[in-house]
């Protein structure tokens, strides 16, 4: 029944209610009724009929490029397998879905945006992948018609273990070290990260030790010098037991420690030896040199010593001779001459005596010199450093401060000449002049 079929049918009625109460009382009560009751009729005929009207609804078209079902965070169990289809808001057949940042495993499908990824364990026990950390992989949709018609979002994926597992500290040293005094302790501080990284790492030492580096997480170098004497003399056996600890913990206060046993041996404090021996040799030059001076200066007084002696005797032989021929001439004058010379060349012996006397001190002085001098070379050429290490450096200290001491006993009565930088170049010449070397030089009988 349509609409106005049902109006006529009311208005037929309210025709024949009002002949048969026209002459009631009660008409006015009635027809009052009847008006209330055409209006709500009215009204619901004019509410059906627009319910009634046919018409089209306006859609608006969705133009933008998004991604419809993204999940901005991922929390993933290891040994757990993801599967997710992203969908966007437009025919998947024109587009391609691309991948930046993703972390190991983590794989799309160019063609329907699948996001698939298997967190595997060896992931993790290699290293590239890590427990609780944050991963934020950039995702992509473009169109492959329309350079213009892209969208670019990312989203985070998280990786959790419920085994806890904790990390190692790892030295790049074994546990017992074996080291000399002078040498430097060098290692590296690694460490096998597990569930979660060691965030700090305490160090502790049962003797106080100097390092020259921090070591408070992993990674740092651990760097200490020994000095010479960090081994006492009442250390047992020459040496000293150090025991250093590392302990790491993580964020949730796991721990793990571990402990390197350094045995430090005594060594030889090499360069303050050399100090000594470069000491030691540079005395003995100094020495030598003092020596040498002292030879030329005794050897010259002896030379003039035996030349003016020789002078002496050689005009005592010569008044001698000339008496001896004056003595056998025809003239009585010459004949007189000749019996005096042989005395004027006797009485020049006691001048010659008192004059320059034979001093053996002197020559005796110059021979124990030289000879001083040519045990000295010879000390030093067989004392020399072998290498850039010497471990008979000690020895050979001792041995050549021992005889310089012996020499200079020896020569406590010669006096000893003051060194000069002219006269010390005169006196090597002098030294080396083979006249010299040829007096000085031992003959064989």
């Amino acid at each position: 029944m349509n609409a106005l079929t049902k109006h006529e049918s009311y208005k037929s009625l309210i025709h024949r209610y009002t002949s048969v109460l026209s002459n009631s009382a009660i008409f006015a009560a009635t027809m009052k009724q009847i008006v209330i009751l055409t209006g709500i009729l009215f009204t619901f005929i004019s509410t059906n009929a627009q319910s009634n009207t046919d018409s089209i609804p306006i859609v608006e078209q969705d133009t933008t490029l998004r991604i419809i079902n993204l999940n901005p965070y991922f929390t993933l169990h290891v040994d757990s397998l993801l599967s997710y289809k992203l969908e966007i808001n437009k025919e998947t057949s024109r587009y391609y879905w691309l991948l930046k940042n993703s972390p190991l495993g983590l794989r799309i499908n160019k063609d329907n945006g699948l996001l698939t990824f298997k967190a595997e364990k060896a992931f993790f026990q290699s290293g590239k992948l890590k427990y609780d950390v944050e991963y934020k992989v950039v995702i992509g949709v473009q169109n492959l018609y329309n350079p213009q018609e892209r969208v670019d979002t990312s989203f985070t994926i998280v990786f959790f273990n419920t085994e806890v597992v904790t990390s190692k500290i790892r030295p790049s040293v074994s546990n017992t070290v074996f080291i000399d005094e002078g040498d430097t302790l060098r290692f590296e501080l690694n460490c096998e990260t597990a569930n979660f990284p060691l965030e700090f790492v305490n160090f502790e030492s049962n003797v106080p030790v100097k390092i020259t580096s921090s070591v408070h997480q992993c990674g740092d170098v651990f760097n200490w010098p020994i000095p010479f004497d960090f081994v006492k003399d009442n250390d047992s056996g020459k040496v000293k037991i150090v025991t250093f600890r590392f302990t790491g913990a993580d964020k949730f206060r796991n721990k793990d420690t571990a402990s390197i046993r350094v045995i430090v041996r005594d060594a030889l404090n090499y360069p303050l030896k050399k100090q000594e021996y470069d000491k030691v040799i540079a005395d003995y030059n100094k020495y030598i040199q003092q020596l040498k001076l002292t030879f030329r200066s005794i050897d010259k007084k002896v030379k003039r010593t035996r030349n003016t002696r020789l002078g002496f005797d050689m005009t005592s032989a010569s008044t001698a001779m000339a008496g001896a021929v004056l003595s056998t001439s025809s003239s009585e004058s010459a004949t007189n001459a000749g019996r005096i010379l042989p005395s004027i060349g006797v009485t020049l012996v006691p001048v010659k005596e008192a004059v320059t006397s034979n001093k053996q001190f002197d020559q005796n002085s110059a021979s124990l010199v030289r000879s001083s001098i040519r045990r000295i070379e010879y000390l030093l050429s067989d004392n020399i450093l072998i290498g850039e290490k010497d471990p008979d450096i000690i020895s050979k200290t001792t041995r050549l401060r021992n005889e310089l001491k012996q020499i200079q006993i020896q020569l406590i009565d010669v006096p000893i000449e003051e060194l000069d930088v002219v006269s010390a170049e005169e006196a090597d010449k002098y030294f080396e002049d083979p006249k010299v070397n040829k007096k000085y030089r031992v003959r064989k009988k």
